[in-house]
């Protein structure tokens, strides 16, 4: 869990985090989650995000941070993960105590104790069963943004109603994680917003609605658990007293909608704009996009954008990043970057036509997995390139795969001149 706090020139004046693992260690958790046996069900305690909240308020208290100056508050949480309160628990929360830190008020409020999270992959049988009730992954994804995911919220409700159908009648109010810290902050349950709320399998993202075939495919009554969606930038009310009495909060400090994290960190924190791309080049690499006529597809995901609620942010994200650009870095450069960069600088933009699709594990954008050359003749190349070849042929044939995704998404993509 971390906190900043900006100035009106978004100067940084504070800054601090909890590390759930080191800081919590009663929680026992790994990475913050933990693994079920199953190695397919993945969970994180709510209460140790809550008992988080407590300690990094407390962190700050303790440094004299002034918190009456604070004027709004947002946040941002993993995107897919959610949380169940318990029937009764909008009072409980409405009326806690200033006098007890919030965990020890709210460690009854949650009818799931354990939150599944985005890298839980348990639900691949509610998925066919979505994609099904709608007419399949296609017209699944023209829908929501995206076909049937297991890590997506709507897949995760659908698991707990049909394996816990009493578990979810106890059940009054379910929260992304996202809206869940809006709700500590606001004091009452606050409502997902459009933006995380088009990760769930379960928003008409053209429509800003809940898709009532959708929902009715997941589990009943689930409408009146989500509640009404709104815009990522809501001004949902003030902060709730518990925090004023406190910690010293101004009554007037403004609780704004909090939103998913991949929106907020690429295309909200980094100020894109309408044609704009972000890469991020990681262990898997993720290409964000912001979209204005989208045209959702089998891979990758239409997602509302955070900034604009009548545009659209893009997703990909392509498994075989960086450690495939190492092992072709360790086998035809030494190991080095340096040598890695001169061979490409080397060759040619186009490679003379030579071209390889590297996936040294199952990629999901496109599903394919293996290592295939081709020559300038469309010729398949079994016995490898020259090492420079090699290389130029993995950097352009991974960057030529995002292009190619991202027009399928809608994007477009245009020579300068033409934009001018």
């Amino acid at each position: 869990l971390k906190v900043i706090a900006i100035d009106e020139q978004l100067r940084v004046v504070y800054e601090d985090n909890v590390h759930f693992d080191k800081d919590l260690p009663e929680f026992k958790t790994q990475g913050g989650v933990y693994i079920h046996s199953d190695r397919l069900t993945v969970t994180s305690p709510v209460l140790m995000w809550v008992k988080a909240l407590d300690m990094i308020l407390e962190k700050m208290k303790s440094s004299g941070f002034n918190f009456s100056q604070v004027r709004a508050l947002s946040g941002a949480g993993q995107q897919h993960g959610s949380v169940y309160w318990k029937k009764g628990s909008i009072q409980i929360l409405k009326n806690a105590s200033s006098e007890l830190p919030l965990h020890q008020s709210l460690k009854g409020c949650f009818s799931v104790s354990n939150s599944p999270i985005w890298m839980d992959s348990s639900t691949a049988a509610q998925c066919s069963a979505l994609e099904e009730a709608v007419g399949g992954a296609q017209h699944l994804a023209s829908i929501t943004g995206s076909r049937a995911y297991e890590r997506f919220t709507g897949n995760q409700i659908a698991k707990i109603y049909s394996q816990n159908p009493e578990v979810y009648k106890q059940t009054e109010r379910i929260s992304l994680v996202s809206s869940f810290a809006a709700s500590l902050f606001l004091g009452t349950y606050a409502p997902i917003d459009y933006s995380d709320g088009s990760g769930m399998n379960l928003l008409q993202i053209w429509e800003k609605v809940w898709s009532k075939s959708c929902l009715d495919a997941c589990a009943p009554g689930l409408e009146e658990r989500l509640g009404c969606p709104v815009p990522s930038h809501s001004v949902m009310g003030t902060i709730s007293p518990y925090y004023s009495q406190r910690y010293g909060f101004s009554p007037d400090c403004k609780i704004v909608a909090f939103t998913g994290d991949n929106p907020v960190t690429v295309l909200a924190g980094m100020r894109l704009q309408e044609g704009d791309i972000a890469i991020s080049l990681g262990t898997s690499d993720t290409l964000f996009l912001w979209i204005q006529e989208p045209t959702p597809a089998l891979e990758g995901h239409i997602l509302c954008n955070p900034v604009d609620s009548q545009t659209y942010m893009a997703l990909l994200c392509f498994k075989n990043g960086s450690l495939m650009r190492e092992r072709i870095r360790d086998d035809c450069a030494s190991g080095s970057w340096d040598e890695f960069s001169k061979a490409l600088s080397s060759t040619v933009a186009g490679n003379n036509g030579n071209l390889g699709f590297y996936f040294d594990v199952m990629e999901i954008t496109p599903e394919a997995v293996g290592i295939h050359r081709f020559n300038r003749d469309n010729q398949k190349v079994v016995s490898g390139f020259p090492k420079e070849v090699e290389i130029r042929a993995l950097i352009e044939g991974q960057f030529m795969a995002k292009r190619i995704h991202a027009e399928k998404l809608g994007y477009k993509v245009c020579k300068y001149d033409e934009q001018l």
